[in-house]
């Protein structure tokens, strides 16, 4: 990849070189030169635009058949095959249709390319045509926006159907915290201004706000699998953006407000664990690691694949280190992890 970057890189310097010389010459008032295109030229022209189709279409293929294989695998949450559904149908109608188009293009650039004693019929316009071109984006696009608008309010849909777990996801410069509402399923009020790190208060909780006893603080999430979740999102300092690219959710987390989203895992980290595309990415990410280890560089342990919660916004300069692990277990290992965890209130130390 390096080398095919620096070959990349050397042919547009010598482009650019190129086109400063011809540049100089033109500047050359004495120097006599002809730069009309003649028939041989246009035809020329003609060719290249051909080999460019050619070029374009062979990069695109490549990609997929190259690069395929650093998507995500299957998405992990309820919601995730139908954002999938939206997401490949997108795709596939704007290949379809840049494929005719620039297919189209080309050779209408050969085809009527300019010839000596040649005259272009002109055509002031064609009402059949333009409503041709017009209607049809107009009918795809629409029918994209509305099954577009109809997934996102599906997604959207953030209720307290389905007895679903509380949780809190609190962001701050570099890290995450996830807070889970406790028996009452009821998160206890909090602010920023509350925070007191010397009584361990890390998120400002109420500390008067009786439904904030029972509340879990963790640095790491855990969530039961086919059970609905809704996070209540917090910022303590910038914008942040929870990221959870297994579970096709992601939600902005903005200083002074608190946002939300929902979903249901569907996979177990076990379960995704032994998903063929995972496994293979460890294969392979594993054999990196390898080489690493075997040079004595960092980052070189082996590598086992887990969920993780990311930050989607570039809020400085530790950003890339911000995350956490999610774990997707069963309903009864997610209750014995629960069991073992302090609440806010066991949790809590008088003020030395």
């Amino acid at each position: 990849m390096t080398a095919l970057l620096t070959f990349t890189v050397l042919v547009l310097v010598a482009i650019a070189i190129w086109q400063m010389t011809k540049i100089f010459q033109l500047s050359q008032l004495r120097t006599e030169h002809t730069e009309v295109a003649n028939d041989n030229d246009n035809k020329t022209n003609g060719y290249l635009l051909f080999a460019f189709l050619i070029f374009i279409y062979g990069i695109t293929i490549f990609s997929f058949a190259k690069y395929s294989k650093v998507l995500l695998p299957e998405a992990a949450s309820e919601h995730g095959g139908e954002y999938d559904q939206l997401m490949w149908v997108s795709f596939a109608i704007i290949f379809f249709v840049q494929t005719i188009t620039q297919a189209l293009l080309h050779y209408f650039g050969y085809k009527y390319r300019g010839q000596e004693g040649k005259k272009a019929l002109f055509y002031a316009d064609n009402d059949r045509l333009e409503f041709i071109w017009t209607i049809i984006p107009v009918i795809v696009l629409a029918g994209l926006i509305l099954w577009g608008l109809y997934t996102w309010t599906t997604i959207m849909d953030v209720n307290d159907e389905d007895d679903p777990i509380v949780v809190e996801l609190y962001a701050q410069q570099f890290n995450w915290t996830a807070r889970y509402a406790g028996d009452d399923n009821v998160l206890g009020d909090a602010n920023v201004r509350l925070i007191d790190i010397n009584k361990a208060n890390v998120l400002g909780i109420d500390e008067s706000d009786p439904n904030g006893e029972d509340d879990v603080i963790v640095k790491e999430l855990h969530l039961p699998v086919g059970r609905k979740v809704n996070f209540k999102m917090r910022s303590q300092d910038v914008l942040h953006s929870a990221y959870m690219p297994h579970f096709r959710a992601q939600m902005n987390c903005v200083p002074g407000m608190i946002t939300q989203f929902s979903f249901t895992p569907t996979v177990t980290t076990e379960e995704m664990r032994r998903n063929p595309d995972v496994v293979d990415k460890v294969k392979r990410t594993n054999a990196i690691r390898a080489e690493r280890a075997a040079e004595g560089l960092p980052n070189s342990d082996p590598w086992e694949f887990d969920y993780i919660l990311l930050c989607n916004k570039i809020c400085g300069k530790s950003h890339y280190n911000m995350q956490m692990k999610i774990i997707v277990e069963t309903e009864e290992e997610f209750n014995k992890w629960m069991a073992e965890q302090k609440t806010f209130k066991e949790n809590m130390t008088p003020a030395q």
